[in-house]
């Protein structure tokens, strides 16, 4: 009988650590949807119910109470720097992002508690920023979505979309002051490259960054450490840009005679001769 006992004991401490370690599907699976904006990396991870035919606002999830946003685990939304949501800031971090849907209004909860079950430990105190949004209609949406469907360089807009209900917030990040900084740290020793301070000088460019003494500087850096068609070339346009026209078209001919000893330049050379010819059309000083 002893014997008995003792092996049924050891089956009960052996059979939770096996079922502890039982991997199974779940009904609302995890996704996660990711998405660049700028230098900053966002993230959002969530289980994803379906509709399954039944009556989802005002019945499975409740009117005017906190909601995970979601199944199983509260929804998480992760930034890697500080942004803005809806114009309203939120630093770095891992957050729960819960919900209070509403017939007419939403509100949108940033929490800094990110890892809990559902909404059930909610805590208000936690809250890192609420914002207030608008419900939209469309198409009927089966599983519950998260997506960028507008990214441009300093912001993003995230949709959530279930049922025929769609959630909108937009985020925002300094991209150029992120950029900037980075490129003067870069830039703040020995220059040994002359890709690093070329690419400074193109982003300022392209960016119309309002630093174009800084950014001529960065040019001359590159050129300092190796003279080429391409930081010629940009070198030109920068001072063209800038209405520098007879300046620009002296760097431009020097690009285009150090380019034709660069295989690497040869397709780029007769569009920068083009320019050169509107250049010495065109007014400047």
């Amino acid at each position: 009988m002893k014997i008995v006992l003792l092996c049924a004991a050891a089956l009960a401490l052996f059979v939770p650590s096996t079922f502890a370690e039982l991997k199974l599907p779940r009904v609302s699976q995890k996704g996660t949807v990711t998405q660049a904006v700028g230098l900053t990396d966002v993230a959002i991870t969530y289980s994803r119910p379906g509709v399954k035919g039944r009556e989802i606002w005002g019945g499975l999830v409740p009117y005017d109470k906190v909601w995970r946003t979601g199944a199983n685990e509260a929804t998480t939304f992760s930034v890697s720097k500080d942004v803005t949501i809806d114009g309203k800031a939120l630093p770095a971090g891992t957050y729960s992002l819960h919900t209070i849907p509403g017939k007419a209004s939403w509100t949108v909860i940033f929490n800094k508690k990110a890892d809990q079950w559902g909404s059930y430990s909610y805590d208000a105190a936690q809250d890192a920023l609420r914002i207030d949004t608008q419900p939209t209609d469309g198409p009927s949406v089966e599983w519950l979505t998260f997506s960028f469907p507008d990214v441009e360089f300093d912001s993003a807009t995230v949709e959530l979309a279930w049922e025929k209900v769609r959630v909108t917030f937009k985020i925002g990040t300094d991209t150029t002051k992120q950029a900037l900084a980075d490129i003067r740290q870069a830039l703040s020793g020995e220059v040994k490259e002359w890709n690093v301070p070329f690419n400074a000088a193109n982003f300022a460019f392209n960016a119309n960054v309002d630093n174009k003494a800084e950014a001529l500087k960065w040019i001359d850096q590159s050129i300092a450490v190796k003279e080429n068609f391409f930081n010629l070339r940009l070198k030109a346009q920068m001072l063209a840009k800038d209405g520098r026209k007879a300046e620009a078209v002296a760097i431009a001919e020097k690009a285009v005679t150090v380019g034709k000893d660069d295989k690497n330049a040869a397709t780029e050379i007769p569009n920068l001769e083009r320019q050169i010819a509107e250049w010495k059309g065109a007014p400047g000083r």
